[in-house]
């Protein structure tokens, strides 16, 4: 019912910034919370943050004050601004969409911090 497409990820230097874009299509957007997750090798899949359909937001300690998750209802788009990147943030970023039913995912994209 639901389909994600990302874009945005590659590669930056420590310090610098990118934004990610998520566009949901086949249902109604404004009924899901929104999140980003990633997954760096290794490791397991750990939520980044998330958006209510309010705009309400929850982010993990990790990225606190660098990233933003920012919702455009009207164009069915999740963002999210990510600031001073460092080569910790190196992982597959997936998007996430859930209502009290359903629970989607994207493909994922990879963001890569190296100098």
């Amino acid at each position: 019912q639901v389909q994600l497409v990302e874009s945005g990820g590659g590669l930056v230097q420590p310090g610098g910034s990118l934004r990610l874009s998520c566009a949901a299509s086949g249902t109604i957007f404004i009924y899901y919370d929104m999140g980003w997750y990633r997954q760096a090798p290794g490791k397991q899949r750990e939520l980044v943050g998330v958006i209510s359909p309010v705009g309400t937001t929850n982010y993990a300690d990790s990225v606190k004050g660098r990233f933003t998750i920012s919702r455009d209802n009207p164009k069915n788009t999740v963002y999210l601004q990510m600031n001073s990147l460092e080569p910790e943030d190196t992982a597959v970023y997936y998007c996430n969409a859930k209502s009290h039913l359903y629970n989607y995912w994207g493909q994922g994209t990879q963001v890569t911090v190296s100098s």
